[in-house]
């Protein structure tokens, strides 16, 4: 079997479940949030037109700008990037979409029991975003092994992008942690990120083989 199809199998053995697992509760929804009515930014703004200081500091605390004042709705977030802060190598970052064509594309490499970060990087439009949350699954021979859900915040449009870091994770470590694992990153906002990322981990370091962690090809475990 080559290493593309493997990748595959391991894709499709959880594919079903992890879109259950949305059905019920959302891409990384938290119990206990209940987001506000959902107003367009124009509207928000003019409830208060007649009062020129708070409808000044609307404007300057929803981070308005001119063409996210057409009347829209929903909210819209694009990821720019992906990246990975961790004390085994530098910080490093890949623009999304990522490029699945690229045989073997190796993201980055880490030792097994490593402490590392994921970081986003997206931008905002039309409409505030209340209580943007994200989960992450790992599955490992077809058996889900991990799942984090988190909160990443409320956001109001904005020129600049927001740079958000996820909490601290740990890489697998011991014999029976090695071998070839999958993660799915979803957000809640109309699946605008769902990566599905293919990797494994070794007791060592190398430049290539056992050790890298992959996007659309896959190492094999020792």
């Amino acid at each position: 079997m080559s290493e593309k199809q493997l990748a595959d199998e391991v894709c499709d053995d959880h594919e079903d479940d992890d879109d259950d697992d949305d059905k019920e509760d959302g891409a990384g929804a938290l119990a206990g949030f209940v987001p506000g009515p959902l107003l367009s930014l124009k509207e928000q703004i003019e409830k208060d037109k007649d009062d020129d200081s708070l409808r000044r500091w609307k404007e300057k605390l929803l981070g308005c700008v001119e063409e996210d004042l057409n009347g829209q709705m929903e909210p819209e977030v694009k990821f720019h990037s992906i990246g990975i802060i961790s004390n085994d190598l530098e910080e490093v970052s890949y623009p999304l979409p990522l490029d699945l064509n690229r045989e073997g594309l190796v993201l980055f490499t880490l030792k097994e029991g490593s402490r590392y970060q994921l970081k986003l990087t997206f931008s905002v439009l039309h409409n505030i975003v209340s209580g943007l949350t994200y989960s992450n699954t790992v599955w490992k021979a077809g058996l889900k092994v991990d799942q984090n859900k988190g909160m990443l915040g409320t956001f109001a449009p904005q020129r600049e992008p927001y740079v958000h870091v996820l909490d601290e994770e740990t890489t697998p470590s011991g014999v029976l942690a090695r071998g070839i694992y999958s993660a799915n990153l979803k957000s809640s906002v109309s699946c605008s990120l769902s990566l599905l990322l293919v990797f494994c981990f070794t007791n060592l370091v190398h430049s290539c083989g056992t050790g890298d962690y992959e996007l659309d090809s896959i190492c094999m475990p020792p």
